[in-house]
């Protein structure tokens, strides 16, 4: 066995691989709580990707056999219900999780430099997961699915002069159809997890190249023994595996609750009208997005303005998609001498939390029917949303900050 393990080491580097990204790839020690999310959207993905290729197999992806095909699965496959609930919960699973993980990233300034790179992949997964559930939306073929995706690819019939040719050229028909379902059955299965996990193994590439940060938000390569190891820094295995394993299993406990109990979650992770088949005569009296949408759409129909001759729904589009966009250019607009929230002034408090306050509540705004009151209140969540990034490179730099130690606290 030793014999045939040097061997396949010689012409594929298996054993370089696992000592430079597990065994003697040194991670902070004083990771806390914040850090599980990484390694469960790890998890989530394995999950996603094992459930989505067994659904594939009972799926038809015709307007005439989808949303029958779904219920076949769900009441005729052996298990069938088990892997549907799996795939449905873990979608929003993914969500909650990256969300956290982001999340992270701004409390412990995992953006800042040398770790762009690795926050410009982690967006850009972002925008494959909002993709990949988009797409996938469509597939039960159910009431939301199809007038849900009908009215987010006549959002870009709003764009000037192309709008309308490139809403048709997504849909491939002059309405949803099942023609529009088999290409979005493609691009959901086949091209989107395709770069989704080439940017997942770039991510962490990027990571391991420059080293994680940690909540102090201080480099542990510039601390080193002779023998060159960060005297701050553990290896992540055998220590973070094992310590990863108690997140995993209480994760596991909370998901697998809501798969057995609860796992439409009162319509939050699978709306009722979903239940009926899609219907182009029949508009369900409220269509709103899965809720991992909903703080983008409740910013879409929050602004109303006309500007430039242009009307407001482009706009809201605009909005929308500057709301994703800012996100990219974080790494820049974060001016302050120091990373972690830790050791930041009161203003940046101040103001990741009133970001966390305007997100959720456009969470919940996007949720609701709309009506004056919430629109104005969406207005002003928007504002609010945006102020945490235009304003960061003035308050970031203004604000008196901690003395940052020169060794991780613990």
């Amino acid at each position: 066995m030793q014999k045939l393990i040097q061997w396949i080491d010689a012409r594929l580097p298996i054993i370089d691989a696992y000592e430079r990204h597990l065994s003697k790839y040194y991670a902070p020690k004083n990771f806390n709580v914040w850090y599980f999310f990484g390694s469960l959207s790890l998890l989530v993905l394995v999950n996603q990707l094992v459930t989505g290729i067994w659904l594939t197999m009972s799926y038809n992806p015709t307007a005439e056999g989808a949303f029958a095909s779904v219920q076949y699965i769900m009441r005729d496959v052996q298990w069938g219900w088990l892997i549907r609930y799996l795939h449905s919960t873990g979608a929003s699973a993914f969500f909650i999780v990256v969300y956290l993980h982001m999340f992270r990233g701004l409390m412990y300034g995992s953006y800042r430099k040398p770790r762009e790179l690795v926050w410009i992949f982690g967006m850009t997964i972002y925008l494959c997961l909002m993709a990949e559930a988009f797409f996938g939306y469509l597939l039960p073929w159910g009431q939301m699915s199809y007038w849900g995706a009908q009215v987010i690819v006549n959002l870009f019939g709003a764009i000037p002069g192309i709008g309308n040719d490139l809403s048709l050229w997504i849909r491939g028909d002059y309405l949803i159809s099942g023609i529009t379902l088999n290409r979005f059955f493609a691009l959901h299965v086949v091209a989107v997890p395709i770069i989704l996990l080439a940017l997942v193994v770039m991510h962490i590439l990027a990571l391991h190249e420059v080293g994680s940060n940690n909540p102090d938000g201080i480099e542990i390569k510039k601390n080193k023994d002779e023998n060159g190891i960060p005297k701050d820094g553990i290896p992540f295995h055998p220590y973070y595996t094992v310590h990863d394993i108690c997140a995993v299993a209480v994760f596991l406990f909370v998901f697998c609750a809501v798969v057995f109990f609860f796992p439409t979650l009162g319509g939050h992770f699978l709306e009722t009208p979903n239940f009926e088949p899609s219907n182009p005569l029949k508009t369900p009296p409220h269509i709103e997005p899965v809720w991992y949408f909903t703080p983008f759409y409740a910013m879409l129909r929050a602004v109303h303005v006309n500007l430039f001759g242009l009307p407001g729904k482009f706009w809201g589009v605009v909005t929308m998609g500057a709301a994703i966009a800012i996100l990219f250019v974080l790494p820049w607009l974060d001016r302050s001498p120091v990373k972690s929230i830790r050791y930041k002034g009161w203003l940046s408090k101040i103001f990741l939390l009133i970001f966390v306050i305007s997100f959720c509540s456009l969470a919940y705004l996007g949720m609701v029917p709309p009506s004056p009151t919430h629109n104005t209140w969406g207005s002003i969540m928007t504002v609010l949303y945006f102020s945490y990034f235009i304003l960061m490179p003035f308050y970031t730099r203004m604000e008196k900050t901690k003395p940052v130690p020169e060794r991780v606290t613990g």
